[in-house]
């Protein structure tokens, strides 16, 4: 009787150890059938994109939502009569897949008439101070991208004098 128990008790622990391994060596991978584009990687079965794309597989560049023409509007601190205008946002001509080139004027296309130079990040795109003319005025800044329509707020500076003016804006 001492033998059967025995025996009964070591089938019970194999079997609970053969289970035991087998569900544990089942379990799923959740990025089994995820394919992340654009140097992106798996994690969890869901895609980290790598800087510049976004998208379920990172299969988007983040600026290409900012690459079109803007009817734009700005408003100097102080003032209450806005500055219409139309610009656009291009793709940047290095390897940065951040990088675009804002062009055709930019605010009251007196201060600053030259392509400026920034890069996107997510919903944000950001002017690094830069002098675009040549001249002596100086532009930087940043704008938030929302339901279509960006958020602006920058400064252009008398680089001489170090005067500056603030300007907030709204282009759609």
């Amino acid at each position: 009787m001492k033998s059967i128990k025995h025996i009964a008790l070591t089938v019970v622990l194999t079997v609970s150890a053969f289970c035991a391994v087998l569900y544990t060596s089942c379990s799923k991978d959740a990025c089994k059938g995820v394919t992340c584009q654009n140097g992106g990687t798996c994690s969890g079965g869901n895609c980290t994109c790598t800087t510049g794309y976004e998208g379920t597989n990172c299969e988007t560049l983040s600026r290409a939502k900012f690459v079109k023409s803007w009817s734009a509007s700005d408003l100097v601190t102080g003032s209450s009569t806005p500055i219409a205008y139309t610009t656009s946002i291009a793709a940047g001509v290095s390897s940065d897949v951040t990088a675009v080139i804002i062009s055709n004027s930019f605010s009251d296309n007196f201060f600053v008439v030259g392509p400026i130079n920034a890069t996107v990040s997510g919903n944000i795109v950001t002017i690094p101070e830069q002098n675009p003319d040549g001249n002596k005025y100086s532009v930087s800044g940043t704008g938030t991208l929302a339901n279509s329509t960006i958020t602006w707020s920058y400064t252009i500076k008398n680089d001489s004098t170090s005067a500056t003016q603030i300007y907030s804006g709204s282009w759609q």
